[in-house]
C-alpha cells in the first residue's frame, strides 16, 4: 500500500511539540501576567444608576476580574453617574469608576479637591445623549421643551451637566425656562409611560436597556440634536470640547426608529482611579478590561467598542503607571 502521509520521526514530531509549547506559553503570557500570583485584597468599584450601564458594565466586570484574580473583593456601589463617580476617586471613597470625559475636566476645572490625583486606565466607549419625548408632547425639537416637565438627570450625573448645555445653547434657562425634574433612567421611562414628564435626557452607551424595555409599552420618540445646536454647545468653551455632533444609528431601537439615525451628541467614557493606586493591581486590572471586551460586549453592546489602540487616549487624564505598563506590555 503505498504511504499518503510521510512518517514523521521523533526529533521531528519532539520539535513540533516544543514549538507548540512556545506558542502556548506566549499566549498565556499575552493573557495574564506569567510567573505573578494576582494581586488580592479589596476595592470599591463606584459605578451608576441601578438601570444604567455603568452599573451593568460593573457587574460584568467584576465577573471578569474574579475569574483572573480570585483574591480580589470588589465592592460595587451605584450613583448618580459621572460628577459624583469623579468625585469620590478624587477623594479616596472609591477606588475606581467609570465617568464621561466632559465630567472629568468639568471636576479639574473647578479645582476640586483631589483633582491633582486623578488618572486614567482605559477610554472605554461613546454615551450618547438620548433626548426622549412622550408621544403626542408636541415636542419636535429641544427649543420645545420650553415651558414642559423635564427629568435633567440627577444632581450629581453627567447627564445633568449635558443637559444644562444643551438647553442653554437652545437659549432655554435649566431652572426657570422649563419644570426640571431629577429622574434618571431609572425612573425617568416609568414617569414617562405614566405621563407625569413629557421628555427626559439620558446620556448612555447603545443601547440601553431602560429605554429598551420602555419600547415594549410605550412608543416614545427622539428628539434630534443636530449639529447646529452641539456648535451652540461647544462654543461655550471648556469641557464641552469633548462632545462630537454624531447620529444615534437605526440599529440602537429599531421599534422606536423605524429606520431612521437620529442627530444627536456623544461624549467617551473613561476608566479612572488615583495616582495613588497599586500599580501591578492596576496593570491586571487594565489587562482584564481589555481582554473581557467579547465576554462583557455579548452583554453590554457598547463595551464591543472597547480597543487596546483607543484605550490610551484618556484625556484629559493622564495614564496610571500600572495600566502604562499594561499597554507597552502588548505594544507591537
Amino acid at each position: 500500500m503505498s504511504q499518503v502521509f510521510p512518517r514523521i520521526d521523533r526529533r521531528r514530531a519532539l520539535q513540533g511539540a516544543a514549538a507548540g509549547f512556545v506558542a502556548f506559553g506566549l499566549l498565556l503570557w499575552w493573557l495574564l501576567p506569567l510567573g505573578e500570583d494576582p494581586p488580592g485584597g479589596t476595592i470599591t468599584f463606584s459605578t451608576g444608576t441601578p438601570a444604567g450601564v455603568y452599573q451593568k458594565y460593573g457587574e460584568l466586570l467584576r465577573t471578569e476580574l474574579d475569574k483572573d484574580m480570585p483574591n480580589l473583593n470588589v465592592r460595587l456601589t451605584t450613583s448618580d453617574g459621572s460628577q459624583e463617580n469623579v468625585a469620590r476617586v478624587a477623594t479616596g471613597k472609591a477606588d475606581f469608576t467609570i465617568a464621561a470625559a466632559d465630567a472629568v475636566e468639568t471636576y479639574e476645572l473647578a479645582g476640586r479637591p483631589g483633582a491633582d490625583r486623578l488618572r486614567g486606565v482605559a477610554r472605554l466607549y461613546d454615551d450618547y445623549v438620548q433626548l426622549v419625548a412622550r408621544p403626542g408632547s408636541g415636542i419636535d425639537s429641544v427649543a420645545d421643551l420650553r415651558g414642559k416637565r423635564v427629568a435633567i438627570g440627577p444632581a450629581h450625573s453627567g447627564v445633568r451637566l449635558i443637559s444644562n448645555r444643551v438647553l442653554e445653547a437652545a437659549g432655554i434657562d435649566p431652572e426657570k425656562g422649563i419644570t426640571p425634574l431629577s429622574d434618571g433612567i431609572d425612573t425617568g421611562p416609568a414617569r414617562l409611560e405614566k405621563g407625569e414628564i413629557d421628555a427626559f435626557f439620558w446620556s448612555g452607551g447603545l443601547p440601553t436597556e431602560g429605554l429598551l424595555n420602555l419600547a415594549d409599552s410605550l412608543a416614545y420618540r427622539f428628539v434630534p440634536i443636530d449639529a447646529d445646536l452641539v456648535a451652540k454647545v461647544h462654543a461655550m468653551g471648556g469641557a464641552t470640547r469633548y462632545y462630537r455632533a454624531t447620529e444615534m444609528p437605526e440599529s440602537a431601537y429599531p421599534s422606536i426608529q423605524k429606520g431612521n439615525a437620529v442627530p444627536t451628541m456623544a461624549v467617551s467614557n473613561l476608566l479612572i482611579t488615583r495616582a495613588d493606586m497599586d500599580p501591578r493591581l492596576t496593570d491586571w486590572l487594565t489587562r482584564t478590561v481589555i481582554n473581557s471586551r467579547d465576554g462583557i460586549g455579548n452583554h453590554v453592546h457598547s463595551a464591543q467598542l472597547v480597543d487596546v489602540r483607543t484605550a490610551i487616549y484618556t484625556d484629559p487624564l493622564a495614564l496610571h503607571e500600572g495600566a502604562r505598563r499594561y499597554y507597552r506590555s502588548v505594544k507591537p
